[in-house]
């Protein structure tokens, strides 16, 4: 007897999903007090200027350096926050979402006009492992948005730089 075409379909899809609810099941499962999936440590921070994009033209900015200390919890694999604090002054929520971890915070007088007034801005550090470096290099991008009209600009300030974490130590 003939399979009709569809059965290798829905085994193929049957098989997928199993593996994937063992797969979710099995992390998941595992004890969030082992910090797993926590990121925690001493991290050495640098957001490149030198291939810096502003308003998404290259623009040489300059390179920033700074170190975090970042503590974090995780319910499960998918759901990590917690605190990163640098040795620049400040201090930031960090999250992870979406396979990315995310640290925004605001700049109050970031964008500087010529009339000497300041405008806000918007700083967006977003980054996750990356299979092309270490395993203790995390890599993403650095992004400071400032708000449209700032300046007598009809356009927001956008300055985005490659960024890598790396931990130092535990």
């Amino acid at each position: 007897m003939k399979r009709p075409a569809t059965t290798p379909r829905l085994l193929t899809v049957s098989t997928c999903t199993l593996l994937l609810l063992v797969t979710c099941a099995t992390r998941a499962g595992a004890d969030p007090s082992d910090d797993e999936f926590a990121l925690n440590g001493t991290f050495f921070a640098v957001s490149d200027g030198q291939y810096a994009k502003t308003n998404d033209r290259f623009h040489d900015e300059a390179t920033v350096t700074s170190t975090w200390t970042i503590t974090t919890d995780c319910a499960d694999f998918e759901d990590c926050t917690g605190t990163v604090r640098s040795d620049q002054g400040w201090t930031a929520d960090i999250q992870y979402a979406g396979r990315l971890w995310k640290v925004v915070r605001d700049l109050p007088d970031w964008e500087h006009c010529p009339d000497g007034s300041t405008a806000p801005g918007t700083q967006k550090y977003t980054f996750a492992l990356d299979d092309n470096y270490p395993p203790n290099v995390l890599v993403g991008f650095d992004r400071t948005v400032g708000p449209s009209g700032a300046c007598g600009v009809n356009q927001w300030l956008d300055v985005a730089m490659p960024f890598t974490l790396t931990k130092t130590r535990p």
